[in-house]
């Protein structure tokens, strides 16, 4: 196992619960908001059970996955407005715990709970179909055009598995409100789409094609 590596994926796993924990528990005034527990345990634990996974069978996709910096200026912009998105979407349903003010019953929390467990089960396949994913938007050498699998439905499944896993949270957290922010997710992730398939049909040869083979982006027969 590579130490720097393990230590590398840890600060960012530990960074990534903060940065769910503190807006979410602060906001409703206390840690006995067990909505904002269900969605930790949700998004925490399959991630570092991925994460282990990751580091023993494929650690240079941990690596690259890891040191992923956007270059391109449009992604820079989506990961702003994401950030502020994700931080509002949380402050607002701890908010909307302690204030009491539209609380979603238990049972939808679990609903929301499932539809999050899907969302990482498609992500994994889609892990497991494509060696070149990747978190920032490039080509990179030696790719190939992946059109099988999930990716024959649509062209960009792991847009599909994110916009089912974050439109879920809100749900998750017992908060209507968080539930509409949440939705400017698909204004952000359709401007990143866009910058993304403008450099793959410039730089990875066969996409071209491969768009006009799988005419779906995201969300078979709608988009």
């Amino acid at each position: 196992m590579n130490k720097q590596i393990f230590r590398q994926a840890f600060g960012k796993f530990f960074a990534g619960l903060l940065c769910v924990a503190l807006p979410v528990f602060l906001s409703a005034g206390t840690v006995r908001f067990w909505n904002g527990w269900l969605l930790i345990a949700i998004l925490f634990v399959p991630m570092f059970a991925a994460g282990i996974v990751l580091m023993r069978r494929s650690p240079k996709l941990l690596k690259k996955r890891l040191n992923a910096k956007e270059k391109e200026s449009e992604q820079k912009l989506v990961l702003v407005l994401s950030a502020v998105m994700f931080l509002s979407a949380f402050v607002v349903a701890g908010l909307n715990f302690r204030f009491r003010l539209i609380v979603l019953p238990a049972w939808a929390a679990w609903i929301g709970a499932a539809l999050c467990l899907a969302a990482y089960v498609m992500y994994a396949e889609v892990l497991r179909e494509n060696a070149y994913l990747s978190r920032t938007v490039e080509v990179q050498e030696d790719q190939k055009v992946i059109d099988s699998g999930l990716y024959g439905v649509v062209r960009h499944p792991m847009y599909a598995a994110t916009l089912v896993l974050f439109l879920s949270m809100g749900i998750v957290l017992g908060s209507p409100i968080s539930c509409a922010i949440l939705l400017l997710y698909i204004p952000i992730i359709a401007l990143r789409i866009r910058n993304e398939e403008h450099v793959l049909e410039q730089g990875l040869a066969g996409y071209g094609a491969y768009r006009k083979k799988v005419k779906y982006k995201v969300i078979p027969f709608i988009w």
